[in-house]
């Protein structure tokens, strides 16, 4: 009987020390909710932004983020073509990955060649900025957005 209470308060013991002596991760801000595009960045290095493209007037895009399900449309008043995709994403802590099913007749005949957008993520509770790279990783330019809801 006293090996069985040894084991089991040395269990213990371990198990007590295995939590405070690891570090619990960092909570990640959630994409989830309504978002609407602010601004473009460009990135002529690579690394550094070079400068900041608001959008143009009238335009607007807004992404709907909800439980792993994504849906976007996009409006301007210079393009006569509808715009908008419906897929699937996930998050890491620093990546955002969209896989769109399918869209509007533009999207669709993008799609033929591309389904999967990879981005790198910077991201808070209120903004978040997708970032695009090319085959080289090296940052080309990003789109801007704001939490609406």
């Amino acid at each position: 009987m006293k090996k069985i209470f040894g084991l089991v308060l040395l269990m213990l013991l371990l198990v007590s020390a295995t939590e405070f002596a690891s570090p619990k991760p960092e909570a990640m801000h959630s994409i989830e909710g309504t978002w609407e595009l602010q601004s473009f960045y460009n990135y002529d290095d690579g690394i550094n932004i070079s400068d900041t493209v608001p959008k143009a007037e009238g335009y607007r895009q807004v992404k709907m983020y909800y439980n792993g399900k994504i849906m976007w449309s996009r409006h301007s008043p210079k393009d006569s073509l509808d715009w908008f995709g419906y897929g699937t994403y996930r998050i890491t802590a620093d990546s955002l990955i969209e896989t769109l099913e399918y869209g509007s007749a533009p999207m669709m005949s993008a799609l033929d060649t591309l389904r999967v957008f990879r981005f790198e993520l910077e991201m808070n509770d209120d903004y978040y900025s997708q970032i695009s790279f090319d085959e080289e990783g090296n940052r080309t330019f990003s789109e801007n957005y704001k939490r609406i809801d």
